[in-house]
């Protein structure tokens, strides 16, 4: 029988608990934020030798724990990395190739080191630089392999997804990948919300594997009665992206 999601958030935390890395101000609540774990380099190198990965010259990449070997990857292989800052209080970033000097790819890769290479950049200014995202790499709490990613609740990388479709910036071929521990692989009974956007490949320090995704993508956008309170007075990009829908 498959777990429910309550029996598999419980077994995905107490994997977390051993493979884990606390977070400095969440500490073990997993709950928060998406844990670091051991292995998670070795991910970021299946990732680069992917061809997709390799001839890509965008990347949008959350500000997850778990990517800070990719996004130093990123750095070191002259790519443009979108991302957005915790929460997306403070909009989208860009590091565009060069700004990070050589040698500083490591230290820039971190959460805290990576705000003195940050640029901020409007859902518009996106469209008109970059026009189309290619890739999308994103963590998740927990994973099902049908792609659907749980657990941490909020549903940053959904509003993110949802804002970035509305501009034509991604599309149905933009491929997203999942980055978690193997721990975090869970067969669960779940059913996936119009706006939760499964991912096309989930990699683990020992894996890439194509999900048995059943869903489209989103394509509804922004649903704006369903944002969660606050959200909209906090998050800067929708209301541009409000202005601009609305004139």
């Amino acid at each position: 029988m498959r777990m429910n999601s309550e029996e598999a958030r419980k077994q995905v935390w107490e994997g977390l608990r051993k493979y884990g890395k606390p977070d400095s101000r969440f500490h073990w609540d997993f709950a928060e934020f998406i844990a670091d774990y051991e292995g998670s380099d070795k991910g970021a190198e299946i990732i680069r030798q992917q061809p997709e990965y390799q001839n890509a010259t965008v990347l949008f990449i959350t500000p997850d724990n778990n990517m800070r070997k990719l996004r130093e990857y990123a750095f070191q292989d002259n790519k443009v990395v979108i991302m957005t800052t915790y929460g997306i209080r403070r909009g989208f970033q860009v590091i565009r190739p060069g700004i990070v000097p050589e040698g500083k790819e490591e230290v820039a890769s971190t959460l805290d080191g990576i705000e003195d290479y940050l640029s901020p950049i409007t859902l518009q200014e996106i469209k008109d630089e970059f026009d189309y995202i290619e890739l999308l790499f994103t963590g998740g709490s927990a994973m099902t392999p049908e792609g659907l990613r749980f657990g941490k609740g909020h549903g940053y990388f959904d509003l993110e997804w949802a804002m970035l479709w509305e501009m034509k910036i991604v599309n149905s071929d933009s491929i997203v990948y999942g980055l978690g521990h193997d721990c975090q692989i869970v067969d669960a009974d779940i059913e996936p919300s119009v706006f939760d956007t499964l991912v096309d490949y989930i990699v683990t320090p020992t894996s890439i594997t194509k999900t048995e995704r059943v869903l489209e993508k989103p394509t509804c956008g922004i649903i704006w009665d369903m944002l969660e309170y606050g959200m909209f007075d906090n998050i800067p990009p929708l209301q541009e992206l409000y202005k601009i829908k609305n004139g």
